[in-house]
């Protein structure tokens, strides 16, 4: 027989739960401030050579965050967002800031190498396992591409589409435009990594796509010029990385498989997948973003990035699947498969992401009303 008992949590397990979760929060807090200090270390290798006991800490907690985040049944969120900005903190210096010179002191030094090997190994791992790459291999790629291609173009509205088009908040829009200033305000820095080499037609399209995400060579027309406009309409921090600390881990997560797919050569065709998906889905969600700020009434500064990418990308979509995709799939038949898996995990961890970014819109927008 069935017990009606209602059985209430146990107060004092329930109090001393939240009192490790916040341990474990400060821990990764301050392995972060003391991978900042390594970072910062003048001739850091030589430095661990001599005293090696100065990263022991650091490493303790890389190394239990890594089994929470991919090897425990339940995968913790905190330990993800450490690892994740760990290794974008390592992966950003590939990338010249115009800042001071002496941030780049350690930017070949190995053991931030091996830092980013660990992280990356062990996270690599865990993405793959959430795609099918058998059944990858089998496909006709150059159908599976243009199927996909036609249906992420223009597919249909999601619950959380149709709450940024209809419900957001001027307080949400602005909590976007924050998270998003992240990847808006240095777009399209990591494709140059691809460009060296031989030329082709594939690589002078990819060309013609990095040259228009800079305007064509005029900071006036660059597209994060746009993105700034719309962040100093609001009053709002127009500088790189200036919101970083409210980027969720997803967010991260997709800026760091870029680093990783363009500085690897081997990884070509998936980062050209990769490029394939996220000039033809990105209109769909831009489309979004553009009906709540003409819903809100906000001026032309303040949605003007959306109109501008919502038409250039519909042409990089295209050049991208006529021009970059199916040509290499003809060019590499034996690794096809590997432009569809480049696809399809940017979709996936894309649409990971934009379910992080409403849940911290949502969250804004609930503090918000409580004030």
């Amino acid at each position: 027989m069935q017990s009606n008992l209602v059985i209430f949590p146990n107060a004092e397990a329930a109090k001393k739960s939240r009192q490790t979760e916040e341990r474990t929060i400060t821990k990764y807090e301050r392995a972060e401030e003391q991978f900042i200090e390594l970072l910062a270390m003048e001739d850091l290798d030589n430095q661990l050579d001599v005293e090696p006991a100065i990263a022991s800490e650091f490493e303790q907690t890389l190394s239990m965050a890594i089994r929470a985040a991919y090897h425990d049944d339940r995968s913790d969120a905190q330990a993800h967002r450490f690892l994740q900005r760990i290794l974008y903190r390592i992966n950003r210096l590939k990338l010249f800031w115009y800042d001071d010179l002496c941030h780049y002191t350690n930017e070949r030094s190995l053991y931030l190498y091996s830092c980013r090997d660990q992280i990356e190994a062990a996270w690599q791992k865990w993405e793959l396992a959430q795609i099918d790459v058998t059944a990858l291999q089998q496909l006709d790629v150059k159908q599976a591409l243009i199927a996909r291609a036609s249906a992420d173009l223009d597919p249909p509205l999601s619950n959380n589409s149709r709450y940024i088009r209809e419900e957001m908040t001027e307080v949400g829009y602005r909590h976007l435009l924050a998270i998003a200033s992240f990847d808006g305000l240095v777009e399209g820095s990591r494709l140059c990594y691809v460009l060296g080499g031989a030329a082709n037609e594939v690589q002078c399209t990819l060309v013609r796509v990095l040259l228009e995400e800079y305007g064509n060579g005029r900071l006036s027309r660059k597209h994060s010029t746009f993105f700034a406009q719309m962040l100093a309409e609001f009053g709002m921090n127009t500088e790189p990385e200036g919101y970083f600390d409210l980027v969720p881990w997803e967010v991260l997560a997709c800026d760091n498989h870029n680093f990783l797919t363009t500085d690897r050569k081997r990884y070509f065709l998936r980062y050209s997948g990769a490029l394939t998906y996220f000039e033809v889905g990105g209109p769909a969600a831009y489309k979004n973003y553009l009906a709540a700020a003409q819903r809100l009434s906000l001026s032309e500064a303040a949605m003007g990035y959306w109109e501008l990418h919502i038409k250039e990308d519909e042409r990089h979509g295209r050049w991208m699947l006529d021009d970059v995709a199916l040509p290499l799939a003809e060019r590499y038949p034996a690794q096809a498969w590997e432009l569809v898996l480049g696809y399809d995990q940017e979709k996936l961890m894309g649409e990971r992401a934009a379910g992080a970014v409403m849940r911290s819109i949502r969250e804004a927008e609930q503090a918000a009303l409580i004030i």
